[in-house]
């Protein structure tokens, strides 16, 4: 039996199309900026998010810690919505590099101006933590995939810029925002500072994330990669599956969406506890009420059955498609998932 991998879209592989554009691509030493490839494709993203310019990394991890360096000092205050990834997902990376706590605003991922003024600590108090910056994360990976309202995200990083704070988004899956919402990736990076998109998942690429703004910060920023050990060499091998991934990858992620929406559906019709109105990209969650199996056990019987996904938390599972999920294996998929939660 074939397995049905949703545990992330991270899990895909290039296809033998990207991994032609990958060994025909032109290199150099990208510490002397001088591989051609990597060029291109910190020239393409810089333009395609509306951004003086744009570096490139290998993981989004690094593209948020990198961020966090360049607009905090250590022992400031960062505003972060419930749940984000730059404090669940990160191995306390944020308190290690850059000394900064997180103070958590909103429901489900999303929050508004109102509480970043609310929660926004003035500096040069004697106790509290000056808060320096807003970070947004869109779409949301723990609140299902959620897409953040642009005009929600533009009174906040009004609200920040009249505060005197910083601005960053956290656009790991800002791909899927743009096809979800019909902006273009300019109008959703626009009101930020530092803005970072991935590329190893929705677009299907091996490795790479990019972080992009202002010329002078992403010069700050090239320093801060290479304190992080993310300085790479003839890394054009890698940027050449950005490129084909940006001409090729990039529409087709609405059909991402709309599987996401055909296992979501499936499992809302069981007890699991499902919030459909959540689902707007490529991230299923659902919850696992007491009367029903926990979230290992849930795993376990989709597995059985050739349905890889991921227990999020104790009563908690999370399936995520992709380019490599068809839509038949989703409806498979949903049908298992239906199944194993009975």
């Amino acid at each position: 039996m074939d397995r049905i991998d949703l545990r992330s879209d991270t899990v895909t592989l290039p296809s033998e199309d990207m991994r032609a554009a990958m060994a025909r691509a032109p290199v150099g030493d990208d510490q002397y900026g001088e591989d051609p490839t990597v060029n291109a494709l910190q020239e393409r993203i810089a333009g395609l998010l509306d951004k003086e310019a744009a570096i490139f990394v290998p993981s989004g991890t690094m593209a948020n810690q990198i961020g966090l360096k360049l607009l905090t000092r250590p022992g400031d205050d960062v505003l972060v919505g419930e749940e984000a990834h730059i404090v669940w997902h990160e191995s306390g990376a944020a308190a290690a590099n850059s000394g900064v706590q997180f103070t958590t605003l909103g429901r489900g991922g999303l929050f508004n101006a109102a509480d970043v003024r609310a929660a926004c600590k003035p500096p040069g108090h004697v106790v509290f933590p000056p808060t320096t910056l807003v970070a947004v994360e869109n779409t949301h990976n723990r609140g299902g995939g959620v897409v953040f309202p642009q005009d929600t995200v533009e009174a906040i990083c009004a609200t920040a810029r009249e505060l005197g704070l910083g601005t960053y988004l956290d656009g790991a899956r800002l791909f899927n925002t743009a096809i979800a919402s019909g902006r273009s990736l300019a109008e959703l990076a626009r009101p930020f500072d530092v803005v970072s998109v991935a590329l190893s998942k929705g677009l299907g690429c091996p490795v790479g994330s990019l972080i992009a703004g202002s010329k002078v910060a992403m010069t700050r920023a090239v320093r801060a990669r290479r304190m992080f050990g993310g300085a790479m060499r003839q890394s054009g091998i890698l940027a050449a599956a950005g490129l084909f991934a940006l001409e090729h990858n990039l529409e087709r992620l609405a059909e991402d969406h709309a599987n996401a929406r055909l296992i979501a559906e499936r499992v809302a019709e069981t007890k699991a506890v499902m919030d459909l109105e959540t689902v707007q990209s490529n991230i299923v969650i659902f919850h696992l009420p007491a009367s029903l199996p926990d979230a290992a056990e849930v795993v376990r019987r989709a597995q059985r059955e050739g349905v890889l996904v991921s227990a999020f938390a104790a009563r908690t599972v999370r399936a995520v498609t992709h380019l490599n999920v068809t839509q038949a294996e989703c409806r498979r998929a949903g049908e298992v998932l239906a199944r194993a939660v009975a």
